[in-house]
């Protein structure tokens, strides 16, 4: 049983927001998008400070909690390090020309991950901040990217409908995974299997992949429109999924079978334009999303 109730409703940017990430301290989440500032919030407080300012779009945010870091990526290709030891940004990293879209973080290496529409992948020292390495992914937009639990298997989700799984140690391709008919815009990787990867896709499917040998285990055709984004509860059997169809959904991990809906259709006082992003909260009883409606949503999600 999953209840689910609206906790707060904050507004305080200025235009559409793409990405939302947890902070180091539960409680605390960023969010950042397309009016040039990257947003603290606090679950208790609920008002919105401005860590700092940027200049250009940012699509996406990652904490590392290793390193004591928050990285962005913007629509300028930049790459930023921000630490919050010294409460500064430490490191500019300029080697896209074209948007950054998704961050990881692989901890065992002190890597960080970069994602770029230009097709490349950079590889980032979590370190001394340096660009270690440059991998050429696809030829058009590599649009998301996840990240095995066990930080042995790298997925990349691509315009080409592709998704390309690549070994984490040294970045060597391994094989194409084809089921999509549209672009791959979402990934994540079963916190309980190494081998189960979900994508979402603009063809609006949800699938799941036994990733060792390339078979889709399971396919529902999950939205209306684009999945934009997928999170994994941080300890129950569920996943959350985001659209551009101004819906949320939660699903059961092992069947897909969906469990809840989000939207104003089923009554609740949510977002009125493409949900963009989600995040749990560190204790799993809060999702976060955003969208284009310039709105951060708390939902207070209660399993029994």
């Amino acid at each position: 049983m999953i209840d689910i109730e609206q906790f707060a409703l904050l507004p305080g940017h200025q235009n559409s927001i793409y990405s939302v990430e947890p902070g180091i301290e539960q409680g605390v989440f960023y969010t950042a998008g397309n009016d040039k500032g990257i947003v603290q919030w606090n679950l208790e407080l609920l008002s919105p400070t401005v860590l700092l300012p940027v200049k250009s779009s940012v699509y996406a945010l990652h904490v590392s909690e290793k390193n004591r870091l928050l990285i962005f990526g913007e629509r300028s290709g930049q790459i930023s390090i921000y630490s919050y030891d010294k409460a500064e940004v430490v490191a500019q990293i300029t080697h896209h020309l074209k948007p950054v879209f998704c961050l990881t973080e692989l901890t065992s290496k002190n890597e960080i991950l970069a994602a770029s529409e230009d097709g490349t992948v950079s590889v980032i020292s979590s370190i001394d901040y340096t660009l270690k390495y440059n991998f050429k992914v696809s030829d058009d937009t590599v649009r998301c990217m996840a990240l095995s639990s066990n930080e042995q298997t790298i997925a990349f989700g691509c315009k080409d409908n592709t998704i390309k799984i690549y070994n984490a140690i040294n970045y060597s391709f391994i094989t194409n995974l084809n089921g999509h008919t549209g672009p791959v815009t979402s990934l994540a990787f079963s916190p309980s299997s190494d081998d189960r990867l979900l994508s979402g896709g603009r063809d609006a499917k949800l699938i799941l992949w036994n990733v060792a040998d390339g078979i889709p285990l399971k396919e529902v055709i999950a939205h209306m429109s684009t999945v934009y984004d997928i999170k994994f509860h941080p300890f129950a059997p569920f996943f959350a999924t985001c659209s551009q169809d101004k819906s949320i959904k939660i699903w059961d991990s092992e069947t897909l079978k969906l469990q809840r809906i989000i939207s104003k259709e089923k009554g609740f006082e949510t977002h009125s334009h493409s949900v963009n992003k989600i995040a749990w909260t560190k204790d799993g009883q809060s999702l976060v999303s955003v969208g284009d409606d310039k709105l951060v949503i708390i939902w207070s999600v209660k399993i029994s």
